[in-house]
C-alpha cells in the first residue's frame, strides 16, 4: 500500500505532545503517549523527533507564543503616551485570567529546562523575545528587569493558587517604569539620582 502523504503530521505530533503535558504532565511524555494523542504511528514521533528533547523543545517553543503574542499584539508597545505598567499589569491580568491550563502548560514546559539542557536555549529565547519587545518602549536593562517581575508574578499565582492582583502588580511594574509625566519619570538624557550633580 502507498504511503499517505500528511505534511501536516509533525505539527499534529507537537499539538498532541502539548496536550498530553496538559493533561498528564512532563512525566506522561512519551513517544508513545504522543502517537496515540496524535493518532500516529509511533515509528512518526520517532521518525520527526528522534529524541524527546527533540519533541519538548518543538512544543516549548510553540508554546513560548502564548504571553509574547498577546504582548507583541498590544498597542501601548508602541504608544509612548500610554501607561505602560498599567498596561502590562492589565495584560498579565487578561493572560492569567484567561485559559489558566495554558499559562500553566507553558510554564510547565519552561521549568522543565532546569533538568533538561537541551530546552534551556528555548526558554532563554522566550525571555529575550519578551525583553526585546519591552525594550522599544524603555532600554535593555530594564526590559530584563521587567521580564523578571513578570516571570516573578506569574509563577507566585501559579503556584500558590492566589488571584492576580493587578494593583499589585501596577505599583511593581511602576516602581520599576514611572508613569510618563510623573515627576519620578526619568527625562531624556536624565542621570539615574547616584550619580547625578
Amino acid at each position: 500500500m502507498a504511503r499517505r502523504h500528511d505534511p501536516e503530521r509533525r505539527q499534529r505530533i507537537i499539538d498532541a505532545a502539548i496536550r498530553v503535558v496538559g493533561r498528564a504532565g512532563i512525566a506522561g511524555l512519551s513517544h508513545r503517549t504522543v502517537a496515540a494523542e496524535a493518532d500516529v504511528p509511533l515509528g512518526s514521533t520517532t521518525y520527526h523527533f528522534a529524541t524527546l528533547d527533540d519533541l519538548m523543545v518543538a512544543a516549548l517553543r510553540q508554546a513560548n507564543e502564548g504571553f509574547a503574542g498577546v504582548l507583541a499584539a498590544h498597542p501601548a508597545l508602541s504608544d509612548p503616551e500610554a501607561d505602560l505598567p498599567g498596561e502590562l499589569a492589565r495584560v498579565l491580568g487578561e493572560w492569567l485570567g484567561g485559559d489558566r491550563t495554558g499559562v500553566e502548560l507553558e510554564y510547565e514546559l519552561y521549568l522543565a529546562a532546569l533538568r533538561r539542557p537541551a530546552l534551556r536555549p528555548v526558554a532563554a529565547e522566550w525571555a529575550e523575545g519578551v525583553g526585546a519587545l519591552l525594550a522599544a518602549r524603555t532600554d535593555p536593562v530594564t526590559a530584563r528587569a521587567l521580564v523578571a517581575v513578570l516571570d516573578g508574578i506569574c509563577l507566585q499565582v501559579l503556584l500558590t493558587d492566589t488571584p492576580y492582583d493587578e494593583e499589585y502588580a501596577r505599583e511593581v511594574l511602576t516602581r520599576l517604569l514611572p508613569v510618563p509625566g510623573t515627576r519620578d519619570a526619568p527625562g531624556p538624557g536624565s542621570l539615574p539620582p547616584a550619580t547625578a550633580g
